[in-house]
C-alpha cells in the first residue's frame, strides 16, 4: 500500500502506513519485510523533502536487517540505496566501498535489475 501512495504522491498517507507496516511487524517479530519497508521510508522521506539525514537513517536499518537475516538481494537493494544517496551527496569512495562487496558477493543472475543497478552504480563511481 504505500507503494502505491508513493507513486499517487500521497507521501504522508504512505509514511503512516510504513509506520504502521513496522510497529506490527516488531510486534509479530515478522522481520522478513523490514528491508523494503525501511526501504520504501527512505523514498517517501526523499519525495517529502526529507532532510539527507533522515533519509540515511531510514536507509541504515534496511541494510543492517538484510545482513541480519543473511538476505543477499534485500542486502544489495539497500546497498544500491544508501550508496546513491551517499554518492548525490559527493561521498563516492563511501558509496563504492559500501556497494562493491555486496556486489561481488554474487557469481550468478547478473542479468537481474538489481544487479545491473548496481554495475551501473559502480560504474559511475569508478
Amino acid at each position: 500500500m504505500g507503494e502505491g501512495l508513493l507513486s499517487a504522491g500521497r507521501l504522508a498517507e504512505g509514511l503512516e502506513q510504513v509506520t504502521r507496516a513496522l510497529d506490527e511487524a516488531a510486534k509479530t517479530g515478522e522481520r522478513w519485510y523490514f528491508p523494503r519497508i525501511h526501504r520504501l521510508r527512505a523514498a517517501l522521506l526523499l519525495a517529502h523533502g526529507a532532510p539527507g539525514e533522515a533519509v540515511e537513517a531510514a536507509l541504515r536499518p534496511s541494510l543492517a536487517a538484510a545482513q541480519q537475516m543473511g538476505a543477499k538481494g534485500p542486502e544489495l537493494q539497500a546497498a544500491i540505496g544508501l550508496a546513491q544517496h551517499w554518492a548525490e551527496r559527493g561521498q563516492r569512495d563511501a558509496a563504492r566501498d559500501l556497494l562493491a562487496p555486496v556486489y561481488d558477493w554474487f557469481t550468478e543472475g547478473f542479468d537481474t535489475q538489481d544487479l545491473k543497478e548496481a554495475k551501473a552504480l559502480l560504474g559511475e563511481l569508478a
